[in-house]
């Protein structure tokens, strides 16, 4: 069973053989006489990390065309980075199956119905995973992924600011969030510099779970307490964008950060601690959920009104999008229209509700099996699955080394599961602000790979 499972996980060392012997992975470095020579990229790293910095550092803020021009700028570089370094990347098993994944895409391209559409998605898609792969190499280096982190972070206080204060300041609704129906038609729906309430809330929950890993990793009191604030500020403004779905995905971040959080210390507890903390904690904080629900009016409307069905306008819209897209299902099972938003919105007007206009599935999983069919769906799930069990395994491996670089590697897998449990009921990280945030989230659960020695002796499971 464990070999089995090693197996499917791609957790065996036959990387290192498939590395040698691939005609492809041979390319990288053949231009390593010439960057010999050259001056600025002896700074290669350096520069990558200002690159990848600038992504996140300006996302919230400018244009998805301008997002754009800066990830075409991170593909080039990544480009000449591996024709002319004379290191080997190293390739990791969530390196594989992103691999698959983009084949499948390619696949879905070829065969989408509307190519050139298809296209422009495939296009896109490519660009995201050149960013996961030069931000895998890059954060390798503690210093860097600090830099890099950091920025976002940042970025991410200033959002989460400004959305705090929209809530106290008020602001224009910029389209019609609440059910008109509901006692809380008017209530004031928070969105900072996104636009969107639901997208701001997806965009949080990497923030949270990252300056959540901060305040172990920053050193000094004053860093610490940085770190402190950014987890009240993105929590507070998480909140208050009565984003349903973020709320939800808000209490799967808390249950992992707090389970592999007892993980890393659980040998260090005394025995009583051992097996009471977690009861004690989660004990805890259903009671103060249920106190929260019974005493916090708008908490209570916003959670119940999940199970209003079509009663409430928002499920009804779901509800409708998504019976569109099992038609379209029905007629590209296999391999899907082809990636992308203008695919989708090529397809989706011959099969939809006229009422029922939409830009997306709702739906991570929906819009993948939409995009790709049940083949990239497949490999979407293999993909997740993966990318936690490889976190997992290097988290045992720092917390022996008590390494606090594992609290970042923490609140990537957190993040992870959370963002996936938003997809759910919700396309918001398709969005380039959330979507670069999703690949550096993976990205970081790959950088940690090269420290594991690759031999007969290793214990995988």
């Amino acid at each position: 069973m464990k070999t089995a499972w090693s197996t499917i996980m791609l957790s065996k060392p036959q990387i290192l053989q498939w590395q040698k012997g691939s005609y492809l992975y041979r390319l990288v470095g053949w231009l390593s006489n010439w960057r010999q020579g050259s001056w600025l990229l002896q700074w290669s790293e350096a520069i990558a990390a200002c690159l990848i910095s600038l992504v996140f550092l300006l996302a919230p803020f400018v244009s998805t065309s301008l997002i754009g021009v800066l990830l075409i700028a991170v593909a080039a570089f990544w480009i000449l980075n591996n024709v002319s370094t004379a290191e080997k990347a190293v390739i990791t098993p969530v390196h594989i199956l992103i691999f698959l994944y983009w084949c499948v895409a390619t696949v879905a391209t070829a065969f989408s119905p509307v190519k050139s559409a298809a296209l422009n998605g495939w296009v896109t898609l490519t660009l995201y995973l050149i960013l996961f792969a030069l931000a895998a190499q890059i954060l390798r280096s503690p210093r860097l992924c600090n830099w890099i982190i950091t920025s976002f972070l940042l970025t991410a206080l200033v959002v989460s600011a400004y959305g705090v204060r929209q809530e106290f300041f008020g602001v224009q609704q910029l389209a019609t969030w609440n059910d008109p129906n509901s006692p809380l038609a008017n209530d004031t729906r928070v969105y900072s510099y996104l636009g969107n309430p639901n997208l701001l809330g997806g965009y949080l929950l990497p923030a949270i779970a990252l300056s959540f890993a901060a305040i172990f990793i920053w050193r000094g009191w004053i860093q610490k307490t940085l770190a402190a604030v950014m987890v009240m500020m993105n929590s507070a403004c998480l909140y208050f964008t009565d984003s349903r779905g973020a709320w939800l995905a808000m209490a799967v971040l808390i249950g992992v950060l707090l389970l592999l959080c007892y993980f890393w210390w659980q040998k260090y507890l005394p025995r009583f601690w051992q097996i009471w903390l977690l009861p004690l904690v989660f004990g805890s904080l259903g009671g103060l959920f249920i106190v929260a629900f019974i005493s916090v009016e708008p908490l209570r409307i916003r959670l119940l009104s999940i199970f209003a069905g079509r009663e409430d306008s928002s499920n009804n819209f779901r509800i409708n999008v998504w019976e569109a897209c099992f038609k379209i299902i029905e007629d590209y099972p296999l391999i899907g229209i082809g990636p992308g938003n203008d695919a989708f919105n090529q397809i989706y007007p011959r099969y939809m509700n006229s009422r029922y206009p939409a830009l997306s599935a709702y739906s991570v999983y929906l819009e993948h099996i939409v995009e790709m069919g049940y083949i990239g769906f497949g490999c979407f799930l293999w993909l997740i699955a993966v990318t936690i069990n490889h976190g997992v395994r290097q988290l045992t491996r720092l917390r022996q080394s008590r390494n606090k670089r594992g609290f970042y590697l923490i609140a990537a897998i957190a993040a992870t599961a959370s963002l996936g449990f938003h997809g759910f009921v919700d396309t918001v990280w398709y969005r380039p602000q959330i979507n670069t945030i999703w690949w550096l989230m993976l990205a970081i659960v790959a950088s940690f790979y090269d420290n594991i020695k690759l031999d007969r002796n290793s214990n995988y499971y």
